[in-house]
């Protein structure tokens, strides 16, 4: 690397350092809170100085900003919509009763001994079926959360578990949209990539399972009578009959019947919206009497939209239990719809300035063994979502960046494509200001720097690889005549 090209590569770098100590000090001074509007802040100011130093360093033309950043919100489009619907279908699922029910049979029937094993075992097999992390942790992950809670574990734990469990699945899942997608763009048959990453994961994920049984096990569990409370608390306030099991078991099937995340989640959200003015009419009157006046189908509808699209507030007598049961609704995820548009805003700058590709140079000396090359994807894929805030952004980026040092290096693309499933599909929750952390962070009601320790598998997995590369099992180069 030449003097000009380490100065540019230099000059590239800036617009990350501003962002990375932006957000430190929004994280100083508005601790969780930052999501509210000063992480979007920064996010947009970091982009601004990534858009003055191309135009004035590189004479990037303002066109090809515009152009990156509208196909970075395209590409996001979708996952906005499925946000909204995640927030609506957990007012629907909480005010129904659905999630109330799951707690109830939980405290029952999971040891606190074996629940955040048994939590990361359930969302694993879930998020298997259904290949969408997102998925699991909205629905089955949410009644896990208050389960836990009311256990006495520590929110970090739960959610680190939940999280696990839920990107386990996603990672080896035929259904997942990742791991087609890092298959897909490497040119690796899928059920080949899929079997080739069970060498890294399954041992990241029994590791993982060890240290969630050995918290478990340490774990002194809540007093009786506060496992008490909340299960008559809940009884209390809502009408828990077996027929509610029905929305899980319809959304269950839907999957099972391989439908699209959205047409699924608008279906169990609408049924469970349903059984909400079926078996908790108090409720739902209740929500719609402090919005509107008038007969009671106006009150009804009132009630029902504002379960829906608002905050919602259940008051069951202890304070643990009403937050236990308060939903944000679609106004609750706006934040984190804010956020990821700023996030796509400044992901899109740094590709379209040309700085993600010259901070790649700074890789490219170490990828000349095996080991070194491993280690390189499995750090591109880590930094780039943190710098694009986007999992699938930063798999096609690693992917494009290394392809061809891996082919002519004679390694197989099924490594590349492991690699980059090691490392950007696995850490995408762990930032703060991606798109996965946010909403992870939302959906859960817990910060990202909360549950980033207790998420073992996240943080094993980027490890793992790199420990198979530098064992050499199972890693061989192309024949000479190919």
């Amino acid at each position: 690397m030449n003097k000009k090209q380490l100065s540019n590569t230099l000059i590239s770098l800036v617009p990350l350092v501003v962002l990375v100590g932006l957000l430190a000090v929004d994280i100083g001074i508005f601790g969780s809170d930052a999501i509210m509007g000063a992480s979007q802040v920064s996010l947009l100011l970091a982009a601004g100085v990534c858009v003055w130093l191309a135009m004035w360093r590189f004479k990037t033309p303002w066109a090809e900003f515009e152009e990156a950043i509208r196909a970075n919100l395209g590409d996001v489009a979708s996952a906005i919509v499925i946000l909204l619907m995640i927030g609506a279908l957990s007012g629907a699922w909480t005010v129904s009763g659905v999630v109330p029910i799951f707690i109830t049979f939980g405290l029952k029937i999971i040891s606190p001994k074996v629940f955040l094993l048994s939590a990361c075992v359930i969302c694993a097999l879930v998020s298997v079926m259904t290949g969408s992390s997102w998925t699991t942790i909205a629905t089955i992950g949410v009644a896990l959360m208050g389960i836990g809670k009311a256990e006495g574990f520590s929110e970090g734990m739960i959610a680190g578990a939940i999280i696990s469990g839920a990107y386990f699945g996603d990672k080896i899942s035929p259904l997942s949209d990742t791991t087609v997608m890092a298959s897909s763009v490497n040119r690796v048959p899928l059920f080949t990539h899929i079997r080739y990453m069970m060498i890294t994961t399954v041992p990241s994920i029994t590791i993982a399972l060890i240290i969630f049984t050995v918290l478990g096990l340490a774990h002194d569990g809540a007093p009786a009578s506060q496992i008490a409370m909340y299960s008559e608390s809940l009884k209390s306030t809502f009408n828990l009959t077996p027929w509610l099991l029905i929305v899980p078991v319809v959304t269950g099937v839907l999957i099972a019947r391989k439908m699209p995340a959205l047409t699924v989640l608008a279906i169990s959200t609408a049924l469970a919206a349903v059984f909400a003015l079926i078996f908790q009419p108090e409720l739902v009157h209740g929500l719609g009497e402090k919005v509107a006046q008038g007969s009671n189908a106006r009150v009804y509808f009132a009630g029902t939209a504002e379960m829906l699209y608002n905050s919602v507030s259940i008051e069951t007598g202890h304070a643990e239990v009403d937050a236990l049961v308060s939903t944000r609704g679609m106004v609750g995820m706006l934040n984190t719809i804010f956020l990821i548009i700023c996030s796509m805003c400044f992901g899109g700058c740094m590709r379209a300035s040309g700085m993600l590709r010259r901070i790649s140079l700074l890789i490219l000396p170490l990828t000349r063994r095996r080991f070194g090359l491993v280690s390189s994807t499995v750090i591109s894929g880590t930094v780039l979502n943190g710098i694009v805030s986007d999992q699938y952004l930063s798999i096609i980026l690693t992917s494009d960046l290394l392809r061809d040092t891996y082919d002519k290096e004679g390694f197989e693309r099924r490594l590349l494509s492991r690699s980059v499933e090691d490392s950007a599909t696995v850490t995408s929750p762990l930032y703060p200001w991606s798109s996965c952390g946010m909403t992870q962070s939302t959906i859960l009601h817990v910060p990202t720097i909360t549950y980033l320790p207790f998420c073992f598998f996240n943080l094993i997995s980027p490890l793992m690889s790199m420990t198979i590369a530098a064992i050499g099992y199972k890693i061989f180069k192309k024949p000479t005549e190919e």
